[in-house]
């Protein structure tokens, strides 16, 4: 009852998208949080997370991640992604409020939450895929975007002729990727050469131990 009386509460202003995308099963919900609402997470995420610099191996050579990252989550819950191992910090108020909120329209439980900050246009995301063992089969991904508004690019792996999608995702919304998305789509953030701001993003999972 308590989850239905919330999810009343921002009903009414969600603009919802669902994407016929064959393999896939993608929904984008904006407004799932209010300008307001968006603004507070953003400065607070921002200034209170605990971000860091990750490296990467790339021919032998060792570069720096174009992101700031950060794992929280329940504290047994590792994650390993690129060669690179995360430990969680234990969820802090904000990222519970998030959690809660969007746990209602995936009707998921999650148990971690990695975070990307995207400094400015020149930090980014490559082709990749959510699909790391841990994760299991057909993973549910709840991606949560605060700051500037950045293209999601996707990419069939196998059938070259369909086209790139690009989805917009705004300040206070949520893209929720579920079913066979990530065994057959890879997805980025590309660069950009234009001034803009940061972007926060907040991709909640569930890790099987």
């Amino acid at each position: 009852m308590q989850d239905h009386n919330v999810f009343n509460l921002f009903k009414d202003r969600l603009e919802i998208q669902h994407f016929n995308l064959p393999d896939a099963d993608i929904i984008l919900y904006d407004n799932v949080f209010t300008l307001e609402e968006s603004d507070t997470l953003y400065k607070s995420l921002y200034s209170t997370i605990n971000w860091q610099q990750d490296k990467i191996k790339f021919y032998g050579k060792e570069f720096n991640v174009p992101r700031l990252t950060a794992l929280y989550g329940d504290t047994n819950k590792s994650y390993r992604y690129s060669g690179i191992s995360m430990h969680p910090h234990p969820w802090n108020t904000d990222l519970l409020f998030v959690k809660n909120r969007i746990e209602i329209l995936a009707k998921t439980k999650f148990t971690s939450c990695l975070l990307n900050l995207y400094r400015s246009g020149q930090d980014s995301n490559d082709w990749h895929q959510d699909n790391e063992k841990e994760l299991g089969v057909n993973p549910v991904i709840a991606s949560v975007s605060f700051g500037e508004t950045r293209p999601f690019k996707l990419k069939h792996i196998n059938n070259a002729n369909l086209k790139t999608v690009s989805i917009p995702l705004n300040h206070g919304s949520l893209l929720l990727m579920k079913g066979t998305t990530q065994h057959f789509w890879k997805h980025k953030i590309p660069k950009t050469t234009r001034a803009i701001d940061p972007r926060i993003n907040l991709t909640f999972r569930i890790v099987h131990s």
